[in-house]
């Protein structure tokens, strides 16, 4: 049987941070609200580096978006390069039917 992960909505984590910003130790919070420590401590660091945005919600979190940009980034890339070869090679083709039809009409 497994267990399943529990999920803290947005509200949840910021009520949390804000307990601990008026006082309140890491430890005591986390005893009181039943989270471990470290998750609170990932919290603090979630929302001191990326401020409002830092709890998006419905398991999607900063970290995946980042990632999400980051792929799409070096999918226009790869894109923009391969764009770059089929100009090339479009012109290449072009230069030599321009020459061939330059060279049979002079036969």
């Amino acid at each position: 049987m497994s267990l399943k992960r529990r999920q803290f909505t947005k509200e949840f984590k910021i009520q949390v941070l804000r307990e601990i910003e008026a006082g309140k130790s890491a430890a005591q919070a986390a005893r009181e609200h039943h989270v471990h420590p470290t998750m609170i401590y990932k919290w603090q660091k979630q929302q001191e580096q990326h401020g409002e945005s830092a709890f998006p919600g419905n398991g999607h979190t900063v970290a995946t978006q980042e990632a999400k940009i980051a792929e799409l980034e070096r999918l226009i890339g790869q894109m923009t390069v391969e764009n770059a070869f089929l100009k090339r090679v479009l012109t290449s083709l072009e230069t030599r039917q321009i020459q061939k039809a330059a060279g049979g009409e002079a036969r």
